[in-house]
């Protein structure tokens, strides 16, 4: 991701968004305009995101996002987008918790408008650390700040996860239960392994992450807990920070009922995937930024829950990334942009830390830690 080129994100044209975008805008706001339309250059490779402002007397403009389900045509890294269930939750959070969710304006379930369903939200102003180049890289923001205010960004970060788990009703959140039998973390489990299955429908699949699957079993936690309302793709690099406080807590496609660690997991282990990769081209990173250590011990303060089974949740983070890597490694395929090796293994860019985990040396490593 940080050394490749970027892979195709759309086969839209902005210019035929921006056309459809103003006439659908002129039924829910007669008389308005939709105006500076952009997609981001960092608009990601699942939902898209379009930018504009609104001119309309009342009022005279409003700055918007919004999220598009991603077109079927575009070869999707996910086989359903459910932009209901994201205007839902994103909803659900914003009244029932103080995290700082964008507010939603608008929800449009009928394709033919811009061609998918979509939903429209303010767009909220500030700085997001980034994925290309990843933030751990020299010469972004968040490297080039002081050690205290990344202390600062990382403490506020876990707030957000311990406010989400601790102020919204789980049962509040009972449309986003993941299908199938179970408790939560197997039905969670188990919507892995069915996207692992569509991912290498009649293609090559990868004995790492299915050796990865089987090592889950055998870590699988005694007392699995309460299951709490999962952010469920919680990184920074999905917060609009102002300085270094949360400005806005952005993508909640992939919100469920999950135990806590689930969300833990992933923050930690997503940052270790950009500082592996980091070090790996000859930089140091942030060695001591968002630490396992740290993230538990902040976790713990903030909600008396300390958390277990770090290993099982770590790895599980690891496995979840690395099918969504061979998924977008398929897709670059298909549009030409790579080769698919022999290995199916070596399309997933952190194979040899997802393959120490599963062998449970990776957090004992050279330059890892916990």
């Amino acid at each position: 991701m940080a050394t490749a080129p970027r892979p195709r994100t759309t086969t839209r044209e902005p210019e035929e968004l921006a056309r459809r975008l103003t006439a659908w805008l002129r039924t829910r706001l007669p008389g308005a305009e939709a105006v500076d339309v952009t997609v981001p250059a960092s608009n990601g490779m699942s939902s898209e995101t379009l930018l504009f402002d609104i001119e309309h007397p009342e009022p005279p403009l409003r700055g918007c996002a919004l999220r598009l389900a991603a077109d079927p045509s575009a070869y999707t890294v996910f086989p359903v987008y459910d932009m209901p269930r994201q205007y839902r939750t994103m909803c659900l959070v914003g009244e029932r918790t103080d995290l700082p969710v964008p507010r939603v304006l608008w929800l449009e379930e009928d394709p033919a408008p811009l061609g998918a369903p979509f939903f429209v939200m303010e767009r909220v102003d500030g700085r997001v650390p980034p994925d290309v180049m990843p933030y751990t890289y020299e010469g972004n923001w968040l490297h080039a700040a002081s050690d205290d205010e990344r202390a600062h960004l990382e403490a506020a970060s876990i707030g957000l996860l311990a406010r989400l788990h601790d102020q919204v009703p789980v049962k509040e959140a009972d449309f986003l239960a993941l299908p199938g039998d179970g408790s939560p973390l197997r039905r969670h489990v188990a919507s892995q392994h069915a996207y692992y299955a569509w991912v290498t429908d009649g293609l090559s699949r990868s004995p790492l992450i299915e050796s990865a699957f089987a090592r889950l079993e055998e870590l699988w936690p005694r007392e699995e807990g309460e299951a709490v309302l999962n952010w469920g793709d919680a990184r920074i690099g999905n917060v609009v920070y102002d300085g270094f406080e949360p400005a806005a807590v952005l993508d909640w496609e992939m919100a469920a009922p999950a135990p806590r660690e689930v969300d833990l997991g992933w923050t930690v282990y997503l940052h270790r995937f950009f500082q592996d990769l980091t070090v790996g081209f000859g930089q140091a990173g942030l060695p001591g930024f968002l630490r396992r250590d740290r993230v538990e011990r902040r976790y713990a303060e903030l909600t008396g829950h300390v958390p277990r089974d770090m290993d099982f949740y770590t790895l599980y983070a690891a496995l979840r990334h690395a099918i969504v890597m061979l998924r977008v490694a398929y897709r670059q395929a298909h549009f030409g942009e790579v080769a698919v090796p022999t290995d199916p293994d070596t399309l997933i860019l952190h194979h040899g830390s997802l393959r120490a985990m599963v062998q449970g040396s990776y957090w004992d490593g050279p330059g890892v830690g916990r």
